[in-house]
């Protein structure tokens, strides 16, 4: 399964706003996506809340799994954006 590890790069971390924006658009690809911090259990990237409980704050790196390398290319963008701004 494709992976990728970027850092966060919203100013204050996956917090509610950008999860809700990667949460969102993994729903909208209908396609299986988790995200993972070093040592921890993946959660579903399509729940906003799953994603806050990672705790990730700006430059974790947090890995993104999916089976679809469009998906994975577009999550991971999101991911490593400043969604706050």
């Amino acid at each position: 399964m494709p992976t990728i590890t970027v850092p966060v790069g919203s100013a204050v971390g996956l917090h509610a706003r950008p999860a809700n924006i990667i949460a969102e658009t993994v729903q909208a690809a209908g396609i299986p996506v988790t995200l993972a911090i070093v040592d921890g259990t993946p959660v579903d990237a399509g729940s906003a809340l799953m994603i806050m409980t990672l705790g990730a704050s700006k430059g974790t790196e947090v890995t993104i799994t999916t089976d679809d390398q469009p998906t994975l290319d577009r999550i991971a963008e999101l991911v490593a954006a400043d969604l706050d701004a």
